[in-house]
């Protein structure tokens, strides 16, 4: 949904928290539910209690004989139907009753433990009760091998073997058997839809079971029929039934329902909201399956405890835990769990704002459920498709999708599902500006969650009815929502729920004139909001997170200007932008945690997966520059379809870094690393003035900060920059088009260009420009301003360079970070070139930069090479680096420039060591980044300053060969007396002189430490 600047962000309500139901094969017939949308399963072995039964006369496999396990193996070990065939005639002894009872019993211990298996012996069970002829024991095979189908997710084709062995127990007059196997078949018919099919298999089991005197046997029924109610939403009802099924199922110590019962209340306790007592009866079950040895009902327990962690904003720990236990069922080739996981794994990226990541995930578990008959489930994974169609921006496409779940979800006769979609759909009504549409479906969605023990979805109810409010001026009605809101989460573990209130709570009381209490409500918020960041691992998906979530900071900015001038005001305004910009980046820089360390790159599990990777893209890069550059005739087909093939393993490569930073956790990120404006204060030299810039909703915001005083600036609209900063670009790629033209003789460029800088300075300098304190001065940019050469700025008469030196930060802690961080103090200049005949004048830029050094390692061409900066790096002063750079807008992670031998990326930046006082890139674009939420910088910049370095060179744009060299030797040549400020200010204003236009002389910025301590 697009949330642009029209009011208050949009509200997610609170996804699927009613859990799914996970499964194990029954012979006994019960199942366990789980997840974040609740779903029952079968248990596959027979308890302990019901061995012991005078009823039962099966054997367990703690009772089977070495020959027994033997033979089992052998068999289970079988490849296919002939080879089953001939071993059956070569031992004609196996073809016995007994025999298909014994390995019947077998399937139902192991399709606990391993699927693959157990199928193996269900299909030689069946081969063997063939060759009887013999009703029951046909019964028992087709019996065991539906348990198997189901488990595995071909829950059509398990029925129908269900149902032939019900017919033929029948047949034998066995109606115990007949009970077990109707019991055994209300799981698959309820996961296929057919209710009251599987209801009706129910009340025919219990006859029988009553008639024969097997309380056991109602006990576990009872948890099969609590799981049909379940799905259908009648929580109380099911809670009910598990707790009377898990007392009577005590004093038979039946190890495996007393198990499935606590999963299963833990399950329906988290869609009541009590996560209190869910916490406490999943470590019960939990801790019980494992004493038990029952793997996969712990693996089951573990998978709906990822997603407790979800609900209460744990992301980096739910994940985790999905994705050891999707491993485990895919191995197992369990598809229907394996499927949940990608189903919960989607949710969890649509809410960290990876749309792309979720979108793909729930389709594929979308396909899967399809592939499985499994309407339920493919119902909840098409809602979450739809949730990223319209995150996306398509409300048209998100409307259509979020109608054909709901379409499913009534076919269901499911209560709870078309209400949440109805939600949804809300959401997407009140972006479009559909506000009486949005009340009604929002109305009616509250009346049916105030009847039902769900506090949490009554809570979005009564938010989303508050901004309705807001937008259409009725306070009183959205302020009156927003106090049920927060008294519907009040006992609630929540946060991101809390989270929204609390800012929605605090847009209404600005909007009623309440600027304290507002002040309140938006500190709480980002307390909240703070809370749930902390817990996530792996910066890509912190920088995710916040990317639509800056409006709280916003917010308070804004509180803070309606306060000037009262002195603290300012203080603390600056201190929200610092808390907003670059924080992953800032985050690593203050921690030093490795996004993947060297030993961790190398690990069994992901390290060999990882160099192929990095070695299929090097090949594929080196392809896609030949072809581009070749003399013959240029091939598009082929590169298009060379970059599509790259795609694919930087995709892929991305997946693995993302799943490897679940692992990774470093508590001290629980801490702000937000540095104090002392600490920044004292890291600023006299006469040095920080600039520091911020977006506060359409306006931009400005701090002066020196030593002595920091003051705040509201400057223009937002979209008088854009469009200056817009008209600026497009004059600099007017002249690189044109740079073999006699364009250095056009005024007429010059002229144009120098108007945007004038505009430009006008907007965001001139308001400020008494206050620019001293002789240096620091910009901090903030979005699209990170693209903008303040030192070229124009003020009709001067350019900034003029009357000051200038250097860059992605923030001010960042700037306090780099001025304080160790580096070589002594040791060689390394520099390395890769000349081409695109650019011939890298060989003289190098030989130059060499020349203007005192001690140098010089390499060239191929000898350029990423292992020779690897290992001459860490011990060098100074790197320079002279070769082609690339900025990857469609994925700026794999921005790069070419060595030698390689491609260079943000991702190798991660792994190397490079303490250097000086690190220069003097390439195309190597400065250039995205920014994304959080003003996160992704491109080069971040790799650099992760890497070591102090201070970094880099280039706004495409540079040119000649006047690059030129401007290079200079630099160096000055830097020796000079330091690095003053040095680049005098080759900029030298270089000028002879190539006026800013193009030449202006693309290159000072980032980082520039004065010594």
């Amino acid at each position: 949904m697009n949330k642009k600047d029209k009011g208050p962000a949009p509200l997610k309500p609170q996804p699927k928290s009613e859990p799914r139901m996970t499964r194990m094969a029954a012979a006994g017939g019960i199942s366990v539910i789980g997840g974040s949308i609740p779903r029952p399963s079968a248990s596959s072995a027979q308890s302990a209690a019901e061995k012991s039964c005078p009823k039962n006369k099966n054997l367990g496999l703690s009772s089977i004989t070495p020959t027994l396990r033997k033979l089992l193996t052998t068999l289970s070990s079988l490849p296919d139907q002939a080879s089953r065939r001939n071993y059956i005639d070569c031992h004609p002894r196996v073809v016995c009753p007994a025999i298909v009872e014994q390995i019947a019993d077998a399937v139902r211990e192991d399709v606990r433990v391993d699927v693959i298996r157990a199928m193996a012996l269900s299909e030689v069970a069946v081969v063997i009760a063939e060759e009887l002829h013999d009703d029951e024991s046909v019964a028992r095979a087709l019996r065991a091998k539906g348990n198997v189908l189901w488990v595995k997710g071909q829950c059509k084709r398990a029925v129908r073997l269900l149902e032939r062995a019900v017919g033929l127990f029948q047949k034998a007059g066995n109606w115990s058997e007949v009970g077990r196997t109707l019991s055994t078949s209300i799981q698959p018919l309820a996961l296929l839809g057919e209710y009251e099919r599987a209801l009706s298999a129910a009340g025919r089991a219990g006859e029988i079971f009553k008639q024969t005197g097997e309380d056991l046997r109602l006990a576990r029924l009872e948890i099969n029929i609590a799981n049909v109610l379940h799905r259908r939403g009648h929580l109380a009802d099911a809670l009910a039934r598990y707790e009377r099924a898990y007392k009577q199922l005590l004093p038979y110590k039946d190890t495996e329902g007393i198990g499935v019962a606590l999963h299963n209340m833990a399950v329906c306790l988290i869609s009541l909201n009590d996560f209190h007592r869910a916490v406490e009866t999943y470590e019960t079950a939990q801790k019980f399956c494992q004493q038990h040895g029952m793997p996969l009902l712990v693996d089951q327990a573990n998978y709906n405890i990822a997603h407790l962690h979800y609900l209460r904003g744990d992301y980096g720990r739910a994940l985790e835990i999905l994705r050891r236990t999707r491993e485990t069922w895919r191995d197992n080739s369990d598809t229907y769990h394996w499927a949940l996981c990608n189903l919960d794994e989607s949710e969890i990226y649509l809410e960290l704002n990876l749309i792309e990541e979720g979108e793909e995930l729930a389709r594929e578990a979308a396909r899967q459920f399809e592939q499985q008959n499994l309407s339920y489930e493919s119902m909840k994974a098409l809602t979450n498709v739809a949730i990223a169609i319209s995150r996306n921006g398509d409300a048209s496409g998100a409307l259509k999708c979020f109608a054909q779940a709901r379409r499913k979800a009534i076919a269901e006769k499911n209560p709870v599902w078309p209400r949440l979609i109805d939600l949804y759909r809300a959401l997407v009504l009140l972006d479009q500006g559909q506000l009486s549409k949005t009340q009604r479906l929002a109305t009616t969605a509250l009346n049916f969650f105030s009847s039902y023990p769900l506090p949490g979805k009554a809570a979005t109810c009564h938010l989303l009815l508050a901004r309705v409010g807001l937008q259409a001026g009725n306070l009183k009605d959205a302020h009156r929502n927003c106090s049920m809101a927060l008294e519907q989460l009040r006992n609630l573990d929540a946060p991101m729920m809390v989270y929204q209130a609390r800012l929605v709570t605090g847009q209404v009381q600005e909007a009623e004139g309440n600027f304290e209490a507002a002040h309140n409500s938006y500190q709480a918020a980002r307390l909240a909001l703070e809370r749930l960041r902390s817990s996530l691992r792996g910066e890509e998906i912190k920088i995710a997170f916040m990317k639509d979530r800056q409006e709280v900071y916003e917010r308070l900015i804004q509180l803070c200007l309606l306060r000037l001038p009262d002195p603290g005001a300012a203080e603390e305004a600056f201190l929200y932008m610092e808390e907003a910009k670059s924080r992953s980046l800032r985050e690593l820089l203050f921690s030093r945690l490795r996004a993947f360390s060297s030993s961790d790159s190398e690990s069994e599990e992901f390290g060999p997966r990882l160099r192929d990777l990095r070695q299929e893209l090097n090949w594929y890069y080196g392809r896609i520059e030949a072809e581009q550059w070749s003399r013959e005739t240029i091939r598009p087909e082929k590169i298009q379809w060379l970059q599509a093939e790259a795609r694919i393993r930087e995709n892929e490569f991305q997946h693995v870094l993302r799943e490897h930073s679940l692992n990774v956790v470093d508590r001290r990120l629980e801490i702000s690393s937000t540095l104090t404006t002392e600490k920044i204060r004292d890291a600023l030299q006299d006469e040095t003035t920080l600039v520091e810039y911020f977006r506060v909703r359409d306006r931009l915001v400005a701090t002066a900060f020196s030593r002595g005083g920091l003051q705040i600036f509201p400057l223009c609209l937002w979209s008088r920059v854009k469009h200056s900063l817009r008209s600026l670009r497009f004059q600099l790629s007017r002249v690189r088009l044109h740079l073999k033209t006699s364009v250095l003789s056009e005024r007429s460029f010059l002229q144009a260009t120098q108007a945007y800088l004038k505009d430009l300075y006008e907007e965001v300098v001139a308001p400020l420009r008494r206050s620019l304190q001293g002789c240096h001065l620091i910009f901090v940019p903030h979005d699209i301003l990170h693209g903008l050469p303040f030192h070229a700025l124009y003020d009709g008469t001067h350019y900034l360079i003029d009357s000051f030196t200038i250097s860059y930060a992605p923030s001010a802690s960042i700037y306090t970070l780099c001025h304080a961080r160790q580096a070589n103090n002594s040791g060689p200049s390394l520099i390395l070139g890769v000349p081409d005949a695109q650019t011939p004048h890298i060989l003289d830029e190098v030989q130059s930069v060499a020349a203007a050094v005192p001690w140098r390692e010089l390499f060239v061409g191929s000898e350029a090479s990423l292992d020779v900066l690897k290992k001459k790096g860490p011990e060098s002063r100074v790197v320079h680096i002279a070769t082609h750079g690339y900025f990857r807008q469609d994925n700026p992670l794999f921005s790069g420039i070419r060595l030698g031998d390689s491609y260079l990326n943000l991702y190798d930046l991660y792994r190397l060591h490079l303490p250097v006082q000086l690190l220069t890139l003097s390439g195309c674009s190597t400065g250039l980044n995205a920014v994304a939420g959080g003003d996160e910088l992704l491109g080069l910049i971040r790799g650099l300053l992760y890497a070591g370095a102090q201070s970094l060179i880099v280039t706004l744009w495409d540079v040119a060969d000649s006047s690059t060299a030129k401007l290079m030797e200079r630099f160096y040549r000055l830097m020796q007396q000079h330091g690095k400020a003053r040095a680049l200010q005098a080759a900029m204003l030298e270089i000028r002189e002879e190539y006026p236009h800013p193009y030449y002389w202006a693309p290159f910025v000072l980032i980082g430490k520039v004065f010594s301590q």
